[in-house]
This record gives structure tokens, sequence and C-alpha cells, in this order.
């Protein structure tokens, strides 16, 4: 017998499940349209593929995750894609998100399909890219993508697969009744995933509670080294920290994950998923989904199409609306209610409860805190929960993160025993989500600073750089005007010329020689020019004073004339012909002065 081990803390609420295990899995059948969000687990969301007016065929890709940490969303049947818009999605805030609508059209038309018959006769990496292709995610979870899960750190070796049968949450019976009729899928895909990681131990964890699934696994399991571990039945015994510490004795360090001491579990749904990629090659395409509550007539189990609206689920078990008093999507303790039955059903979707005013009463108003301590004895994680709530109350979040706030799986049993009804669960979330923010923003400022930073180191590098220039090119002028002096100065005293520029200053400096030279030759002669130059020209003087007399006659004569014509010309002519003997004086004048100076030269010649 497999030995068991216990966790601190933990509830026995009322199960419920009786009420949707009495029937088979029921098929849902094909609604009117099927809504298919983009992101429907941990991750990035994916990318159309298709357009709308575009037919699609059952099985075929419609959208992809092309960077980041995503699997693909299918055609849960053949149809037309009726629209791509923001659409509410199942979400606690009941925010919208990116949809694409797809109508069927009734002929349920698959693609082209290839399931493998032996599937150790490839590689892993090619098994894990099918599983990856099947666009599958954890089913029982946060959905985190299954390829990646199937991905440990290459530091950590998988000791142990384990798959979770537990379902502790009340009303939940979508694993159960999946392992009582469908327990051949089940094992044929915990087989893939042991063949992948090659643990050393394969077990499956199971309430005690689920007698008829214990049988139908056990029948399955025959023949094979895979574990039935049948545990006592206690909540949250389901969660993936307690169900390790039950079957191994091990505890999942704080900020940790399952590999990290060589464990790791998956879901029910998740190996029915996988079972049915390889031998199939049927993408995560529908899944199984608990309709339950006493305003339903007829609460049970449906396997319903991935995108079926849940208020088409609700009238398949015949729902009672003058009787609901809330509708939740998951379980009583971990689940939220529905603003509105127009979500669709997702990969991660697996109950929803439709409960009366007496099965589910609204809660009472919250009380102050009576220090009581019941919330402590009954956490699973050994946290403080008194403590954890004033901090989180108060907004101091960093005094809550240092008492391990976020290693709180939120399993809500510290709400379900505060007696002074206090919605624990909702402040521990309220404060996760603030300080995820606060990482978030610290994060990009951070990088802010760190690109200011590195503008303010490369503009002082390159400022450096620059003055190292100017300081190399100031350097460098020096040295040639240096360079160039000294040559200079070398031809000078050597009459040579050592370059180029330095020849042209020797020529320069013999033109200027020669240009001294030259004058001092021309200073020489100098006088003998200066005499020719002196010498007066007669024969010009005399006929300028010729001239002179002919045009003062001639003006005369007209000044006679003026006159007597007109006299106002009269003054006029006397101003010209007062000019006019000024210049008969001068040039007179002239020539006397020329005569006086001919005869002094021919004295001079005679004399020397």
């Amino acid at each position: 017998m497999t030995q068991l081990w216990d966790f601190t803390g933990g509830i026995h609420p009322a199960e419920n499940k009786q009420q949707s295990t009495a029937r088979p899995i029921r098929t849902a059948g094909l609604p009117e349209r099927l809504v298919l969000p983009l992101q429907q687990h941990i991750g990035d969301p994916a990318e159309p593929l298709v357009q709308v007016g575009e037919r699609v065929l059952k099985g075929q890709k419609i959208a992809d995750v092309s960077v980041g940490m995503g699997v693909p969303v299918h055609a849960p049947t053949s149809g037309v894609i009726e629209s791509i818009a923001e659409l509410p999605v199942p979400h606690p805030s009941g925010m919208n998100d990116c949809c694409i609508t797809l109508r069927p059209d009734g002929e349920d038309e698959w693609r082209e399909r290839r399931p493998l018959s032996d599937y150790r006769s490839l590689d892993r990496e090619t098994v894990l890219g099918i599983i990856h292709e099947a666009g599958i995610s954890g089913m029982g979870g946060a959905g985190f993508p299954t390829d990646i899960k199937l991905r440990p750190p290459k530091d950590r070796k998988v000791d142990t697969l384990i798959l979770n049968g537990a379902e502790c949450e009340p009303y939940i019976t979508a694993d159960d009744m999946t392992m009582r009729e469908k327990a051949a899928e089940v094992v044929a895909g915990l087989k893939v995933m042991a063949w992948i990681l090659r643990p050393e131990r394969c077990v499956i964890g199971i309430e005690d509670n689920k007698s008829e699934a214990i049988e139908a696994m056990q029948k399955a399991c025959e023949g094979t080294q895979i574990e039935i571990a049948v545990i006592p039945t206690k909540y949250p015994s389901g969660g993936e920290k307690q169900l390790i510490r039950i079957l191994t004795g091990l505890e999942v360090p704080s900020a940790g994950i399952p590999a990290d001491i060589g464990v790791m579990c998956q879901n029910i749904g998740t190996a029915v998923a996988v079972s049915r990629a390889i031998f199939e090659d049927s993408p995560l395409i529908s899944r199984i989904v608990t309709i339950t509550g006493d305003a339903v007539r007829e609460p049970g189990t449906f396997e319903a199409l991935i995108g079926t609206p849940i208020d088409y689920l609700l009238e398949q078990a015949g729902l009672e609306p003058q009787r609901v008093n809330r509708l939740v999507l998951g379980g009583p303790m971990m689940g939220y209610t529905l603003t509105t039955t127009a979500v669709p059903v997702t990969k991660t979707t697996n109950c929803v409860i439709a409960a009366t005013e007496a099965e589910l009463p609204s809660p009472p108003p919250e009380q102050p805190c009576i220090r009581c301590g019941q919330c402590a004895e009954v956490c699973p994680m050994e946290l403080l929960p008194q403590q954890l709530f004033w901090y989180s109350k108060s907004g101091e979040f960093e005094k809550a993160e240092h008492l391990n706030l976020f290693d709180c799986i939120e399993c809500g049993a510290c709400s379900y025993v505060c007696p002074s009804s206090i919605p624990l669960v909702q402040y521990y979330r309220y404060a996760k989500g603030e300080i995820r923010v606060q990482r978030a923003e610290q994060i990009k400022a951070d990088r802010a600073r760190e690109r200011f930073e590195a503008r303010q180191a490369r503009l002082e590098r390159e400022q450096q750089e620059k003055e190292q220039r100017r300081k190399e090119r100031a350097k460098a002028a020096a040295e040639a005007q240096a360079k160039k002096q000294a040559e200079a100065e070398k031809a000078a005293e050597t009459g040579e010329a050592v370059d180029e520029r330095a020849a042209k200053a020797a020529l320069v400096q013999q033109a200027l020689e020669r240009k001294k030279a030259k004058a001092a030759k021309a200073t020489a002669t100098g006088q003998e020019t200066a005499v020719s130059e002196d010498k007066p020209d007669l024969e010009t003087l005399e006929k300028q004073l010729s001239q002179a007399k002919a045009k003062l006659d001639t003006m005369q004569g007209m000044l006679d004339d003026a006159k007597a014509q007109q006299a106002d010309n009269v003054d006029k002519l006397e101003r010209a012909v007062a000019k006019n003997h000024d210049r008969v004086e001068r040039a007179e004048q002239a020539l006397a002065d020329a005569h006086k100076a001919q005869a002094s030269t021919t004295e001079s010649q005679t004399s020397d």
C-alpha cells in the first residue's frame, strides 16, 4: 500500500457531489454560436488566423501565439467565422476580451487528421510539439500550457509524476465522471506524459469518496506500474502542494515549483486531452463540465464544446430561473459569481453551480475580527491569515509579502471558518493584484532609469571622444607647424627645399631677391630717367597756345554776336571768355617757363 502523509489544516465542507453523479456524461450538443476567447490560459493571448466570413473545418487552428507563452485555439466544429470582437469572458471582474464567434453549419466536417499508432518511434520534442499544436493547457487549475510544463528545467529530474484525481472541492464531479467513464483514455494520456518525463514513479491520487472512479482506474491500470493512491477526503487535498505532501511527504519550497523537488502534477482532464491529441490527432475542442445546483432539474456532467455559452448548458440541464439566487463558475470555495450567462466554456471551465437562496445564501455583512485564530488553524499553507488580512486591508503590502502572501493558494478555508464573515481571500487577491501592479510599475521605472543612465553615459562618452579628437587635432597641427618651421629654417640655411612646400617658399624668396636687385638697378639709373622725364615738349606747348588763341578769338566773336542778339547769354559768354583768358595766361606762363627750362638745360650740358 502506498504510504501517505498529512498536511496541516484543512476543512470538511458538505460535498454535494451526489447531485451530478447520478447520470452518465451527456453530450451537450451544438449551440447556435460558439464564442472562443483568444486567451484561455496563463500566458499570452493568441492572434486570429482567420477572417470574418471565412469557413473553417472542425479541428482547424483559428488562432495561435507567435511569441511568448501560449497555445493555439481550434474550431470546435465546422462553420463560418461570424465576428472577431470584444465579448464577455469568464473572469471575476466580468471583463470583456477579444473573442472569435463561430456560427456552426451543422456538418461537423473534420480537417484532415493523422493519428499516431506508435508515438515511441518519435523523439520527445516532436511529441511535445504535437501536444502544443493541439492547444492543450492544464484543465484543472490556472491553465498552464502543458507542453511547457512537460519541459522541466534541465537541472531538475522529475522522479514522481502525479495525476491529480482528488477533486476535493464540493459540487465538482468532472474528474470523477471522467475517471469512471474514460479511464482507458486517462491511463493512455498518463503513459504518454510518463514516456516524455521518464519518472521513477507514476501515481494517481483519488479521494476515498469516489469509489466507482477508484474501481475503474484500478481496472485500467492493471498490468502497469501505475499506482492508485486512495487518500482521505479533506479539503483542499486536491491542491497541488497538498497532494504532493500527501503522496510523497515532501514540501514545495516557498516561491518554488514542484519540479524543484522532483515532482510534477497533471490533471485528469489534461491526460485525456493528451491521449486524444496523440492517438486521434484531435485538438482540445471539448471538455467535461459539471452543471449542478438545486436550481436545475437535471444536474449532471456534460461534454461541451469549447465556446459553448453557459446559458445553453444551463438550458440543457433544465434551469429554473425563478429559483436561482447565485450562479457560480467553479466550486463554492474557489469559484466566483457570474454576472452574466453569456460567457462561454473555456479550457479551464469545470463547473457551474445554479444555487438557490437556501443552498448558497448571500454572505452576511463583514464584522470586526475577534482574533479567534480559527483561520490560522485551518490554513493548509501554515500562514498567518489574520496578519495578512490586516496588512492587505491597510495597504501595507510589503509586510504582507514578507509574511509569504504569495504562498496563499486562495483555497478559501479561512473565509469558510471565519465567524466574522470576513472575505479574507478577496483581501488577499486584492493585495496580490496591487503588488503585481507595483512590480510592473517598478520594472518600467527601472527600465526607464537604465535607459536614461545609458543615454547619459553615451553622451558623456561621445563628449570625451570629441574632446579627445579635438586635442589630437590640436596636437597634430602643432606638430605640423613645428615641423614646417623647422623645415623652413633648414631650407633657409642650406638653400635647399626639403619638400614641396619648402620648395615653393624658396622660389618665393628667390623672386623677392630678384625684385630687390632690380629695384637697386633702377635706383642707379633713376637720375637720368628723371631728367629725361622732366624735359618739356615745346612743340606741344606752342600748339596748345595757338589753339587757345584761336578759340579765344572765336568766342570773342560769339560774344559780340550774343550781345547784339540775346542779352540773356551775355553773362554765360563773359564767364566763358574769362575762363579762356585764364587758360591763355596759363599757357603763356607755361610757355615762358618751358623756354627758361630749355635755356638752363643747354647751359648745364655745355658746362659738362
